[in-house]
């Protein structure tokens, strides 16, 4: 893939992977064919901001777990009320990073690298 195809798309999507893996997910669009990267770019990536403000404003009923397609984990936040409203607390820390992760996830099943 050509070098200055994939740093203009790593400049556009980097907020949506976690930092750390921007090399590995750099070195990995490099070695994709024309069909992967197509598919790549017509990726629509959940937005760790927004997971953060779901968290923030209906943490207690799983919105921020439904936003990400965690369907069980969503039911059973809001049938706990967030855990007793615990784990709301902690997804608050965490659901930023939780959400790049399943970004990161999505690119590499296009790329069938997972």
């Amino acid at each position: 893939m050509d070098v200055e195809k994939v740093d203009q798309y790593l400049m556009m999507s980097a907020k949506f992977f976690p930092e750390n893996q921007l090399p590995f997910i750099r070195q990995a669009l490099l070695g994709a064919n024309e069909a992967q990267f197509s598919n790549v770019q017509f990726l629509q990536y959940k937005d760790p901001t927004i997971a953060l403000i779901l968290s923030l404003l209906a943490g207690t009923l799983g919105a921020d777990r439904f936003y990400l397609g965690q369907v069980g984990l969503g039911l059973l936040k809001l049938f706990t009320c967030g855990g007793a409203t615990l784990w709301a607390l902690v997804d608050i820390f965490l659901i930023m990073g939780t959400t790049k992760e399943e970004n990161m996830a999505r690119l590499f099943q296009v790329l069938h690298l997972r």
